[in-house]
């Protein structure tokens, strides 16, 4: 076996170690524009993974593919730097406000486009959502077999892979046939860092979009290095049902964002007894701090 085609799904997502007042719009999407914007963790454990695929088997080829805003071309650039080979963002006004079906949905329509591949691989949730959704929504959407909460490839050939699982209730060691859909866990291997050689390289790589509002010295770089153009498809670009799209296409309706801030004010010492035990969960359930 020489080599594998890989798409990495991928997302840009806020820092929700920042959330303020302002993190919510009026109708219940999140407001991006106002909290710092990072690659989703768990995403990165799924890059990580196909990038270890690809030392084993250096042909492999790696695909970044994300769907957001203009400036969620920063983390195509970032998975440039760290060793994928080419990605592609997805970005158009009547994405806005999806959850998970619909994101699932565009995805998916993408994937379509994109033609042949072997293995896709996403991270098991995003941090902005926690849903773990959108990769076995993916997965049902284009009819494949899916590995989910991976924390290790074991084996992989053309037509097979032997992956690692992590659950509540232990490990499992699972075998599937390709190709099919995974979704890496957070005890995957953690990303490697930026590499120097590429990030000289790619630092200049940007979308259609990008290139237009580019610097003027810049310009020609784009026709002389094509591996700088990331791929932006808009919603035309892909067959779609306009009602599975955007908001029109989301059942899933976010009413409110609250920000908790746990502070410490004092202490106590609990018996350790029953009794002791119950009265501490009667305080914390009445406090809602749980349940």
């Amino acid at each position: 076996m020489k080599s594998l085609k890989i798409i990495v799904l991928a997302k840009q997502v806020p820092d929700t170690r920042n959330v303020g007042k302002d993190a919510m719009k009026a109708d219940g999407t999140v407001n991006r524009a106002a909290l710092p914007a990072i690659f989703n963790p768990e995403d990165l454990n799924a890059l990580e993974l196909a990038l270890r695929i690809k030392d084993q088997l250096p042909e492999t080829t790696i695909t970044l593919l994300t769907m957001g805003p203009g400036r969620a071309a920063d983390i195509i650039r970032e998975g440039f730097f760290r060793g994928a080979d080419d990605g592609i963002l997805l970005s158009d006004r009547a994405f806005a406000g999806s959850d998970t079906l619909a994101t699932s949905y565009a995805l998916a329509q993408a994937i379509r486009k994109m033609g042949k591949f072997d293995l896709i691989i996403a991270g098991r949730q995003a941090i902005d959502g926690d849903t773990a959704q959108v990769g076995p929504q993916v997965a049902e959407k284009l009819k494949l077999p899916q590995i989910t909460y991976v924390e290790e490839i074991v084996e992989i050939s053309k037509s097979r892979i032997v992956a690692k699982r992590r659950l509540e209730r232990g490990v499992e060691t699972v075998a599937a046939n390709l190709p099919l859909v995974l979704t890496a866990n957070g005890t995957a291997p953690d990303c490697r860092s930026r590499n120097a050689r590429l990030l000289m390289k790619y630092k200049h790589a940007k979308t259609v979009s990008e290139i237009q509002s580019a610097n003027e010295d810049y310009l020609h770089l784009y026709n002389d290095r094509p591996y700088l153009n990331i791929t932006e498809w808009s919603v035309n670009e892909i067959d779609h049902d306009p009602a599975q799209l955007g908001l029109n296409g989301s059942p899933t309706k976010v009413k409110k964002i609250e920000n908790v801030v746990l502070q410490a004010k004092d202490s106590r010492i609990i018996p350790a007894n029953d009794e002791g035990i119950e009265e501490l969960m009667k305080e914390l359930i009445d406090s809602h701090t749980i349940g």
